[in-house]
């Protein structure tokens, strides 16, 4: 078996990652890099035919964030004869975000905002559907390419991370010391073994020879010394205190996934009554019509209340107009826009700059945030103190911050501590750590050899071919 990073394992973004086993090339998710434009986002396709002289016959979306799955249309062009196996929401999701995405790019190039032409159009994604095939959880199914050389199947766990998302088992038989071994890996993804706001906790095989496991909290010391019942009085007490001087709480979200578990969240503290019935929360674009698949499959994905409805929710659309947005942001008030890293152009990096300055206003981070990002440069400044200076935006500043700047662990990532019982769950012969900064992998491979010195932990260098 054979393992090469397309993309930077080192990062959290672009994730993809190629398997040859036996003859038959699999790829591990499609991503892009959000901090990018045009070519730069992308996987390194060309590596597969290059550096490990192969081809890709299947690949596996585990879920429906653009660095799991931006790349998809790019890899199929490449590999015309590749499958693409997922669950029927991220299916749906796909339906409606990559779209979206081919206009998002058109805009941005016809307005100057890249030099980078679209990497794909809305008329490219005509063909997509007749590559997609759906699986249930725990549903096995063939994998095995045009050139294996043995059966390869596939099985699906929900992850816990957002709606439709999976971990991956494969099982195969390879030959060692002249006889043939059934052998395992499971992919995590993205995994989150707690459950959310709407979303269970992640469900995981047995056992494996071999884990792919992510990282992303893994340099996070903070996030195992809080529960997640903390995290949700902290929040209350925070937002409520917001609105009690008559501030608005800007929370910058994922519009996939995290946005919908926030809605979920604060319409507990309504029914509570910890902040008030008549208060309004603000969301705007794609997010909307991302809570119309959520409510869709209530009954045929995993929730912790079917019940529940994201449209039941109660919820305005941003204004458009610039003298709208600030009529609204005088006042108590919500605001649950995208992006969760406030990357510019988004609505909550606008927003962001908006009210950064502003003492009774609040930025409320809830999620990991991504190194050199604008929602990491405003904790950092926060940080500091009052009044430090922050660019939020090219051409923008720096402003000084004077609004209340808070995190809250509601990450849709496991915490370190949790990961470490996952591999003593699986307790496979080799781990390979991806999906996670440099300090994120070296705390989890230190601590993996450390409680199990059998195990091989290996950290895969971007574009080195790896023999299992």
């Amino acid at each position: 078996m054979k393992f090469l990073a397309l993309g930077d394992t080192e990062d959290i973004a672009a994730s993809c990652h190629f398997l040859e086993i036996g003859g038959t090339g699999i790829v591990l998710d499609s991503g892009t890099d959000p901090r990018r434009d045009g070519p730069n986002s992308l996987p390194k396709f060309d590596w597969v035919r290059e550096r490990a002289q192969s081809y890709v016959d299947h690949a596996l979306i585990t879920h429906a964030h653009h660095d799991h799955m931006g790349s998809l249309p790019i890899l199929v062009e490449e590999f015309p004869h590749v499958m693409a196996h997922m669950t029927d929401a991220t299916k749906q999701l796909l339906d409606f975000l990559l779209p979206a995405s081919a206009r998002l790019q058109k805009k941005r190039y016809e307005k100057h905002e890249t030099p980078h032409e679209p990497l794909f159009t809305e008329d490219d994604l005509d063909f997509l559907s007749h590559v997609y095939l759906s699986h249930e959880l725990r549903e096995e199914f063939d994998l095995t390419g045009m050139q294996g050389r043995a059966p390869i199947t596939g099985r699906f766990y929900s992850a816990g991370h957002i709606l439709g998302s999976i971990g991956v088992e494969l099982t195969f038989e390879e030959e060692q010391d002249g006889e043939t071994q059934e052998r395992r890996l499971f992919y995590t993804s993205d995994t989150n073994m707690q459950p959310q706001s709407i979303i269970p906790g992640g469900e995981y095989p047995d056992d494996t020879d071999v884990l792919v496991l992510e990282t992303t909290l893994g340099a996070d010391e903070e996030s195992e010394q809080t529960s997640r019942p903390e995290e949700y009085e902290k929040f209350r007490d925070t937002l409520s205190g917001v609105l009690e001087r008559g501030g608005t709480a800007l929370i910058p979200v994922f519009v996939m996934g995290r946005a919908q578990e926030m809605l979920a969240m604060l319409q507990r503290l309504k029914n509570e009554g910890h902040i008030p019935a008549d208060v309004p929360i603000y969301t705007a674009g794609s997010m909307r019509a991302i809570a119309g698949i959520y409510d869709d499959t209530h009954t045929t994905t995993p929730r912790l209340d079917e019940n529940f409805k994201v449209f039941d929710v109660e919820q305005e659309r941003v204004p458009y107009s610039s003298d709208a947005k600030a009529d609204v942001l005088d006042g108590p008030g919500i605001m649950v826009v995208s992006s969760g890293m406030m990357f510019e152009p988004t609505l909550s990096n606008i927003l962001a700059r908006r009210i950064v300055e502003n003492e009774r206003d609040a930025v409320l981070i809830v999620g990991h945030a991504v190194e050199g990002t604008p929602a990491r440069r405003l904790q950092e400044a926060a940080a500091e103190g009052a009044g430090a200076p922050v660019m939020l935006a090219d051409g923008h500043g720096p402003q000084p911050v004077h609004c209340a700047v808070e995190r809250f662990r509601f990450s849709g990532h496991s915490h370190r501590r949790d990961l470490l019982d996952l591999v003593e769950q699986l307790s496979p012969e080799t781990v390979l750590l991806v999906h996670g900064e440099p300090a994120a992998q070296a705390w989890m491979q230190q601590a993996i050899e450390e409680a199990h010195a059998d195990i091989d932990v290996r950290r895969p260098d971007w574009g080195n071919l790896i023999e299992l």
